[in-house]
């Protein structure tokens, strides 16, 4: 992600996070592991429901293993 789409992501201006970037590095530590973990509870979303499509097919006994 670009630092562009980081701070349209944030809703603040590319001045402000290269601000929060020089006089706040722990900030933007927190704002990446928490980018992180958003992408990280989106993956186990989709791993969710492949499962739950696997289960309903192996429930109709339409699943082939």
């Amino acid at each position: 992600m670009t630092r562009k789409e980081l701070a349209e992501k944030l809703e603040v201006d590319p001045t402000t996070l290269r601000n929060w970037e020089k006089n706040k590095p722990e900030l933007i530590k927190l704002i990446n592991a928490g980018l992180m973990l958003e992408n990280q509870i989106e993956e186990m979303e989709k791993s969710l429901e492949q499962l739950k499509k696997m289960k309903e097919k192996a429930d109709s006994g339409k699943l082939i293993i």
